[in-house]
């Protein structure tokens, strides 16, 4: 064989092998950045900043500048990377980690250029001036796993409460007395949705070895009233009852009685 017809033949196995290894590493890119598209688009369970727009509007909006992570004076933010199954590049917190501290001046919020972490849902109008409230943030909400929180077995414990920077608003502690020993109370937390900030304090404060209380995102964790519902205590729902001419009234024994009779009978009078 010819020295030419050898050098041609070295050339194009290392051409094939080029193209072989070319492929191989196309191949594996588009794997990879498959797998970072789904990251971009998968985060059900995904924490915000304070004031953050509903998660739709949010990751229209954000540009993954990163200035909220870096106006957080104690590290609570961080921007979502490859592996951390959150959308590339976006805000996120973790409360076990490092929870919101309620900075009263919310750093993290001026400083959006988008609108992504919306100031007005923050705020509070002072005689005509908005003024940032961080307790009208709603980060999330604290939910309780009654089965592995200690305070629900009987064991002393306010942890969550004693953190909660809305104490006795947001976390109260429930007193029932503990039918099992008959001496002792059972001090139980509570969490109220309307004012629960989604700050995550009690996550990181729970004393278990995995949080029973931890903070889910409001879609998730927050029921919702249907509209035909309707607060007889309150004035705007009331109102919701003028002109309404679909009640429907049932008479029975029972209401052929005052309600103070009623309450005094026997109760076999009006089977």
């Amino acid at each position: 064989m010819k020295t030419t017809d050898k050098i041609a033949i070295t050339h194009r196995r290392k051409f094939l092998t080029l193209m072989a290894q070319g492929g191989g590493l196309m191949a594996l890119g588009g794997m990879v950045w498959t797998g970072y598209l789904e990251e971009a688009k998968s985060a059900p369970l995904i924490l915000r900043p304070p004031s953050a727009v509903p998660e739709k509007d949010f990751m229209l909006l954000c540009i993954k500048c990163g200035q909220c992570v870096s106006a957080c004076p104690y590290h609570t933010l961080s921007l979502a990377k490859p592996g951390d199954t959150k959308p590339l590049g976006t805000p996120f917190f973790m409360p076990r980690e490092v929870p919101c501290y309620m900075c009263t001046d919310i750093p993290c919020v001026p400083v959006c250029p988008t609108g992504a972490l919306d100031a007005k849902r923050v705020s509070k109008i002072t005689e005509g001036v908005f003024e940032l409230d961080i307790t009208k943030a709603r980060m999330g909400l604290a939910v309780v796993d009654v089965a592995s929180c200690i305070a629900f077995w009987g064991i002393q414990c306010d942890a969550c409460y004693r953190a909660c920077p809305v104490m006795d608003s947001a976390i109260t502690l429930e007193y029932r007395r503990n039918e099992r020993t008959g001496k002792h109370a059972y001090l139980t937390p509570i969490v109220n949705s309307l004012t629960c900030t989604g700050c995550g304090m009690c996550e990181r404060a729970c004393v278990t070895e995995k949080a029973a209380i931890h903070v889910l995102p409001l879609e998730i964790a927050k029921g919702a009233l249907g509209a035909h519902y309707i607060k007889g205590w309150e004035q705007g729902d009331e109102n919701r009852l003028e002109g309404d001419h679909g009640d429907v009234t049932t008479h029975t024994k029972r209401s052929e009685k005052s309600a103070t009779d009623y309450l005094n009978a026997d109760e076999e009078m009006f089977k």
